[in-house]
């Protein structure tokens, strides 16, 4: 599942406790995910990374709150994969084109290497378009795209 707009409303390169608001429905969906044996990972573009506005280490902290609280809840997420890069912004390393930004599919392709995954048999939840395209370049049949009005159950996830 993608991070901002998923788990966290997208409020623009959220990166502290303070900012986030979490999606309604997101631990309930990711503890029936897990109840339904699914493997729940987190795939992220993090290009406020690359433009300088929070550091690597930054992003580890928080992202280690995150996983803190959805375990809190019931509903552990097992990794976060993210990429710091941006295609123009910033200076570095950290800019110009990569395999892992999506709609690229490196991020799902390594996340699925580390863990054994069907992609096949896999669904991506995501709120942009590239995160769809990414999920269709690395072979996952089954996206969903969340909208305005917000997460589905995991049932209907499963049916459509």
């Amino acid at each position: 599942m993608d991070r901002d707009g998923v788990i966290n409303r997208d409020r623009g390169h959220v990166h502290t406790r303070a900012a986030t608001d979490w999606v309604p429905g997101v631990f309930e969906l990711v503890a029936a995910a897990r109840d339904a044996s699914y493997v729940v990972l987190v795939v992220t573009n993090q290009a406020g990374i690359a433009r300088g506005m929070y550091t690597v280490d930054d992003f580890l902290q928080y992202t280690g709150w995150i996983h803190e609280s959805f375990r809190a809840q019931g509903a552990p997420l097992l990794a976060t994969y993210y990429c710091p890069h941006h295609p123009t912004v910033g200076d570095g390393a950290l800019t110009g084109p990569c395999g892992c930004r999506k709609p690229e599919p490196g991020m799902i392709e390594k996340a699925a290497k580390d863990w054994s995954i069907d992609l096949d048999a896999s669904l991506l939840v995501g709120d942009k378009e590239s995160d769809m395209q990414a999920g269709r370049a690395a072979g996952i049949r089954h996206l969903w795209l969340v909208q305005k009005e917000g997460l589905p159950s995991f049932e209907r996830l499963l049916h459509g």
